[in-house]
């Protein structure tokens, strides 16, 4: 626990919000500065040597960052920003956040309090502009709450399920001197689930014949990641992993049959409707989960048990037959100690899900001279074992999610709500919380162009993530749809793109380009041996716009000519690949 300071002195509303940070144990705050929060940035000198400020180039890729932190830490994630635009810019990370389920606070720069009501110079009203995005959204006016309203906000942004809070902080109230006390968190117990719910749950998995778990959620510790393998382990169940929770469990383990979401294999799918049991433990069950809400009865004819730390989630959509509200680390833990069940009747039914998981991750033969899919599985082999995977939002994204196996201690970050831009800042917030850790982004051409700038902030800082980054020159998923609806009618959805590798010279790191598939490798093993911030720009087929079909194959279905998409030339370099 923090050590809290009493003061009797006076200090600026600045000084002290600076001061009730360090007081809850922040270490990071990810921040694009503005003139609104002057006092609070002078607060911050203050504590430099306990708090370090990341200089951030954009409000989307702050908050990013500051995101992944929490995903990575479970405590909050702090960013700040400024009024107006900066905060504008900085919701779509409060959007993230909110989906994912993981712990943030947002410091927002506001107007002076008289000036309210009269669309003053950057005025935005917070509370009516957040509030469907955040668990709690508030407004500090007077410096003597400060410690107070931090400190709250921490708790709520940790408790039940985790999420954001966005706290905007008046102008003049951060210059305002006032004599209060610091306030550090509090030792709160996690709830644990009922004994007679567990006695339940242990009748209900005894009588089942084609039981299946589902793994997600955030605020996982890695004793309650132990824990539940254990006991998933134990009982021989099928585990699967919702929408880019693939840390949650090894995929190189015989009970790892796959993660249901967006591009989730249809025979994973069909085994899903086949369940007796669905054991969905920490995921909310949601859209791509649950397969766009078609995948289970609403009304509880396949029998849920539903584990989540928010009651309200529970039965929200589906009807479970056991619902269990409790901190998920605590379920783990209780769920190991239970005594195991004496007779499962689905081993055969666990290695039926794992033969068609390790099917669907066979690489096909695509055409071209790069195989995205055995350059992956390379990759896979070449990396550290406890390598963190940050992936952007788009189609290249099911590549890696379908060929590739996260080992136990590698750890994934990824936007369940599909934000672009998300991938370039998180792995640098990912690289700064883990600096001895290799760090790997999988992000498209579209997405990289949003927030890649951000590779300014891991020069600044000096941490060097390695982004690969898979060029097809289109804003791919949309692409598919479009081909899929409207055949040949190409709108709106094609890129012109730089050459990434010059891109990223230009910042003095390192550089690649990769086009055929014993190339990626070698690629990375560069990079990471540069020691700098690298990029490696995958040049990707676009005809190949999924790793499941082709713009051919879709134009064909949709009844239209089945002629290949046209290659665009991609920039070609004046200087060799670096070999």
């Amino acid at each position: 626990m923090n050590e809290v300071k009493r003061t009797a002195q006076a200090r600026s509303g600045g000084k002290v919000l600076a001061d009730a940070m360090v007081a809850q144990g922040v270490t990071h705050a990810f921040c694009v500065p503005g003139e609104s929060y002057l006092d609070l940035l002078d607060g911050l000198y203050s504590v430099r040597n306990q708090l370090q400020l990341i200089t951030c180039r954009f409000e989307a890729g702050a908050v990013h960052m500051a995101e992944a932190h929490g995903k990575l830490t479970g405590k909050p994630g702090v960013a700040i920003v400024t009024r107006g635009p900066g905060a504008c810019h900085a919701a779509i990370g409060v959007h993230v956040a909110m989906q994912d389920s993981t712990p943030l606070v947002l410091l927002v720069g506001q107007i002076p309090v008289e000036e309210t009501d009269r669309e003053s110079f950057q005025e935005v009203d917070y509370r009516r502009m957040f509030s469907p995005i955040a668990k709690w959204v508030t407004q500090i006016d007077d410096a003597k709450r400060i410690p107070e309203i931090i400190a709250h906000a921490f708790d709520i942004a940790t408790s039940g399920r985790p999420g954001p809070v966005v706290i905007a902080i008046s102008e003049e109230m951060q210059k305002h001197q006032v004599t209060v006390p610091d306030i550090g968190p509090a030792e709160v117990f996690p709830p644990h689930p009922a004994p007679e719910a567990m006695a339940r749950l242990r009748d209900m998995l005894a009588t089942a014949e084609r039981p299946l778990a589902i793994l997600g959620g955030s605020g996982w510790t890695a004793e309650g990641r132990k824990a539940i393998a254990k006991f998933l382990v134990a009982h021989d169940l099928p585990v699967c992993v919702s929408f880019r929770r693939q840390s949650l469990f090894d995929g190189t383990h015989a009970n790892f049959v796959g993660d249901l979401g967006v591009g989730a294999d249809a025979g994973l799918v069909a085994h899903a409707r086949e369940a007796d049991l669905i054991l969905a433990i920490g995921t909310r069950l949601g859209e791509p989960v649950s397969q766009g809400y078609t995948l289970f009865d609403f009304a509880g004819a396949q029998p849920i048990i539903h584990v989540h730390p928010e009651q309200s989630e529970i039965g929200r959509v589906h009807r479970p037959a056991l619902g269990i509200p409790c901190d998920l680390n605590a379920f783990a833990e209780a769920a190991n100690a239970m005594a195991p069940v004496a007779s499962t009747a689905w081993s055969g039914w666990r290695e039926t899900l794992r033969a068609s998981r390790l099917k669907q991750a066979e690489a096909p033969d695509y055409e071209g001279p790069l195989n995205l899919a055995r350059a992956l599985q390379a990759l896979e082999k070449a990396l550290p074992d406890d390598t963190i995977f940050t992936t952007d939002a788009g189609n290249f994204a099911t590549w890696p999610t379908r060929f590739m196996h996260l080992k136990d201690g590698q750890d994934f970050l990824g936007p369940t709500n599909g934000a672009m831009g998300y991938g370039v800042p998180s792995a640098i917030g990912a690289k700064i919380v883990h600096p001895n850790r290799t760090v790997i982004c999988f992000v498209g051409d579209g997405g990289f162009l949003m927030t890649g700038q951000e590779i300014a902030t891991a020069f600044h800082h000096a941490v060097n993530p390695i982004i690969l980054v898979f060029n097809n020159q289109m804003y791919g998923t949309i692409r598919m749809y479009q081909e899929r609806t409207y055949p040949n009618r190409v709108s709106g959805t094609a890129l012109t793109n730089p050459d990434f590798a010059k891109f990223i010279e230009a910042f003095g790191g390192h550089g690649e380009i990769v086009e055929a598939t014993d190339e990626l490798v070698p690629a990375v093993q560069r990079a990471l041996a540069s020691g700098k911030p690298a990029i490696v720009e995958i040049r990707t087929n676009p005809e190949q716009v999924t790793n499941r079909v082709t713009i051919s194959d879709l134009r064909a279905s949709a009844g239209g000519t089945a002629t290949p998409a046209p290659r665009i030339p991609a920039p070609r370099r004046t200087t060799p690949r670096p070999r």
